[in-house]
Formats: C-alpha cells, sequence, structure tokens
C-alpha cells in the first residue's frame, strides 16, 4: 500500500472527477503551486496508484445497447483450470471486468454488447466453448440507477 496524505487524497479524487484536468486547475482547488502538484501526480503514477487515464463513453451513444452479468461456475477448481480460464477470458473483447468471487458460482462477468444477437454469438462462440466452463447464468441490465467509476478517498 503506497502512503497517501490528505493533499495526494484529493488530486485523486479530483482526477477521478476529471483526468483531463490541467496542472493549474488542480493546483488552485488544492492549494498549491503547479510545480508540487505536478511532482505529486508524477510519484502517484510512478508508484502505480494513478494507472490510466481514460475516457468514459456512453454505451447507447456508440451503439452497445445490452449490459449482461454472467455468472460463471467452472468445472473444476484447480489452479490449472482457474489460470486457464482466466487467460482465455482476458482475450475477449466483450468482457469489461471479471471478478473471481466466493458463492454459488467461480465469477462474475460484466459483458457490454451491442444487441442481442451479439450476446449470443459471444455467448455461444465465446464463453460456452470454453472447456473450463460448466454453468453460465444471464442477468440482463433493465437500467442503471448508478454508474460510476470513481470512489472518494477523502
Amino acid at each position: 500500500m503506497v502512503n497517501l496524505d490528505l493533499t495526494d487524497k484529493k488530486i485523486l479524487n479530483l482526477l477521478q472527477q476529471n483526468s483531463k484536468a490541467n496542472i493549474k486547475e488542480i493546483a488552485l482547488k488544492i492549494g498549491l503551486t503547479q510545480t508540487p502538484t505536478y511532482e505529486r501526480i508524477k510519484r502517484l503514477e510512478k508508484a502505480g496508484v494513478i494507472k490510466n487515464y481514460i475516457a468514459v463513453l456512453d454505451k447507447e451513444k456508440v451503439g452497445y445497447t445490452i449490459e449482461v452479468f454472467c455468472q460463471v461456475t467452472l468445472m473444476v477448481h484447480s489452479k490449472d483450470m482457474i489460470t486457464r480460464f482466466e487467460n482465455a477470458i482476458n482475450k475477449i473483447d466483450e468482457v469489461m471486468e471479471c471478478f473471481h468471487v466466493a458463492g454459488n458460482y467461480d465469477y462474475l462477468l460484466k459483458i457490454i454488447v451491442k444487441d442481442m444477437n451479439s450476446y449470443q454469438t459471444f455467448l455461444k462462440n465465446k464463453l460456452s466453448v470454453l472447456d473450463s466452463v460448466a454453468n453460465v447464468q444471464s442477468t440482463f441490465v433493465m437500467s442503471s440507477t448508478k454508474d460510476s467509476t470513481g470512489f472518494m478517498l477523502v
């Protein structure tokens, strides 16, 4: 874990809200000059606290209308089977997120596709064909009441 002081946390909160914010804007909001603000951001990047700067897209405006959570159960819980499954999942573009979980199933996948036909193709040709997969349950998102990528540090 990286030691973060209050100023670091404020910087991270601001960047989570707007990754395009410039050094001058951030410095004004946290009460520092630009040089130490820049140095702090570079230190946070180098330490791996800031992993990436991305644009968050409106899925529907770019034609992706189906969001699905897949609960996946594996055939066997061996180290080899888990590794093969995770390696395969990491190569599938439709999988946005993959969580290894405890409970009634082994993995929770977040899938985003253009339409129902695309999901059916994904399910039949990409997910169900994996030799490690025993069962898949799909839960379709009807609407999203909260969609956030950031979390508050202070």
